[in-house]
């Protein structure tokens, strides 16, 4: 999972992907598909057709990282959509995802943001 890393947003890309793609490859599709800049502080999440592997594109500081999952057994619960605009999620629907959960889970608390203490 990741960890102490520094994002703002988490794009899933729809459908399948070739994850033989490398950075190069991937950072194209999130400029030239997405029309998205792959240089911000974002995960870009792309699954392959069989939904048990997925990889992640993030750029941070000087470089790109390139996260790559492969499970043993199961599948992603991966959106089937096929459309060319990515679906923004939350991290919290990411760890969903990455725990082969569906990201819509309608039995979940609700997020509550504290705002102050009485």
């Amino acid at each position: 999972m990741l960890h102490n890393t520094s994002y703002k947003q988490v794009y899933l890309a729809r459908g399948s992907t070739d994850l033989r793609k490398s950075i190069d490859g991937l950072s194209v599709i999130v400029k030239e598909c997405f029309s998205l800049d792959p240089f911000a502080p974002c995960l870009f999440v792309f699954c392959n057709r069989k939904r048990d592997k997925l990889k992640i594109l993030q750029w941070e500081h000087n470089g790109f990282w390139l996260h790559y999952r492969r499970l043993e057994q199961g599948k992603f619960q991966w959106p089937s959509e096929q459309d060319a605009t990515p679906l923004k999620i939350s991290e919290r629907q990411l760890r969903w995802l990455l725990d082969g959960l569906p990201i819509r889970q309608n039995q979940a608390h609700k997020q509550v943001t504290a705002r102050t203490i009485l």
